[in-house]
């Protein structure tokens, strides 16, 4: 980092995490915006004041944190910056060991102590930019984040230690939020909480998934609707129903299912049964013909065996998920498996991964095969080594598969903008295909 003077006080915010720590910094840098900061994101600039805005979620993740932190303080104690500060999931869940280990900082503030991080920059908490936001992401899409924290009791999962109780956002204030990002240009938005489907039940009273979908479809400007990170357990099966009928809604789910041994499932906390599981999913097919499923397992969990193990991959082989992430296991203080042995060797935890992506990469594959010759609507994310890069509604951005277009002398693209496509070949994760002019 250089070291040359700034006369004006320069923050510079780097984001640790997922997608609702990005949404946080958004927040955060907007409110510092609109305090006359200069405000930059994750940058090589020169900035005086650092805000780190951590993830605590596993162990990658925090040593990822911690060595951002010291970074900085090194940084710090080097005269380069002025002031470090520490925010986000790993400073509410260790701010006291933070503070006695890594003393440079100048203060650590929690998940929900946004007000009080301003105020140690000077800066006013302005109630009327609430729903306002200074997007990170590309122009034409945006993560809405609908609720904050999370009550169920998953044993494995410390989201509720750093994030709380589960607290729903209105109807009223995200159909706000929403108009306000697709008036600056956003045309996808993606729902993003701890959980999808708990939404409304604490200011509601009932599962409202459905009504807040129903209100968002309204907000002119907005095209697609995707939804993250819903729970399998008690699933308001009537939010299937919206999928289909709601034009705005993208046939796409994305819902973690951990594991599918039901001596696993047990001993994880997750309230479900590979029966009640395989229902779900026959249902979610049933209901949403061409669904793209995306899910997540959890690999390596305290007693998991290999019999386990193999159950989990028969279960992928026959539902043939279009999209699947694997974790593994991190044995996390404060959650009630961290009571359990971490008797699953690193090496058989790397071993299973492996053994799992290989097999959904070979089921990917068949599933991108059979959508040669198909016809399909792209969002164009950026152009990239000769190719329009884009999105059909059955993927999400970073995660998922990318539609490739060749950039042609005669191939007119604009960023942003939606193409109707020919899917002429494919790979593993790719679809390439031809604009249909």
């Amino acid at each position: 980092m250089k070291t040359k003077k700034i006369k004006k006080d320069r923050v510079n915010v780097i984001t640790l995490g997922c997608s609702k720590n990005m949404v946080d910094s958004e927040i955060l840098m907007h409110q510092l915006k609109e305090n006359k900061f200069d405000v930059i994101h994750d940058s090589e600039e020169d900035a005086n004041i650092i805000i780190i805005n951590t993830c605590g979620f596993i162990d990658r993740a925090k040593e990822e944190s911690i060595n951002t932190i010291l970074q900085y303080a090194e940084e710090k104690m080097e005269g380069n910056i002025e002031k470090l500060y520490v925010t986000g999931c790993l400073s509410e869940r260790y701010k006291s060991d933070l503070e006695r280990e890594i003393p440079e900082v100048d203060a650590y503030f929690g998940t929900m102590e946004l007000p009080a991080l301003l105020e140690k920059l000077e800066a006013d908490y302005k109630q009327d930019l609430i729903g306002e936001r200074m997007l990170l992401t590309p122009p034409h899409y945006a993560y809405l984040k609908i609720s904050e924290g999370c009550n169920r009791t998953c044993s494995f999962c410390a989201i509720p230690l750093m994030r709380g109780k589960h607290i729903s956002r209105t109807i009223e204030s995200l159909v706000a939020e929403t108009k306000n990002l697709a008036k600056n240009g956003v045309k996808e938005i993606m729902l993003i909480a701890q959980e999808l489907t708990y939404y409304g039940l604490d200011i509601y009273k009932k599962r409202a998934l459905s009504e807040l979908l129903e209100a968002l479809n309204g907000v002119e400007g907005i095209e697609w609707i995707r939804l993250h990170y819903a729970y399998p357990s008690k699933f308001p099966t009537e939010v299937f129903d919206s999928i289909q009928a709601l034009p705005k809604v993208c046939k796409y789910l994305d819902m973690p299912l951990q594991h599918i041994s039901d001596n696993v499932l047990k001993n994880m906390r997750r309230q479900i049964s590979k029966a009640e599981t395989t229902d779900l999913i026959r249902i979610a097919r049933e209901k949403v013909p061409g669904i793209a499923l995306r899910t997540t397992f959890l690999v390596g969990f305290p007693g998991e065996t290999e019999e386990d193990f193999q159950e989990l991959l028969s279960f992928v082989k026959e539902m043939r998920f279009e999209r699947v992430g694997v974790f593994q296991y991190s044995h996390e203080e404060n959650t009630s498996a961290h009571e359990m042995e971490d008797d699953v060797p690193a090496e058989i935890k790397e071993e299973r991964t492996n053994r799992l992506m290989e097999l959904q990469r070979e089921i990917s594959a068949e599933l991108n095969q059979d959508k040669i010759g198909n016809k399909m609507r792209v969002l164009i994310d950026r152009k990239e080594s000769g190719y329009f890069v884009g999105r059909s509604e059955f993927d999400s951005p970073e995660v998922d598969n990318e539609v490739l277009i060749e950039a042609k002398k005669d191939t007119y693209l604009r960023i942003g903008d939606f193409a109707n496509v020919s899917i002429i070949d494919s790979t593993e994760y790719d679809l390439f295909a031809e604009l249909i002019k």
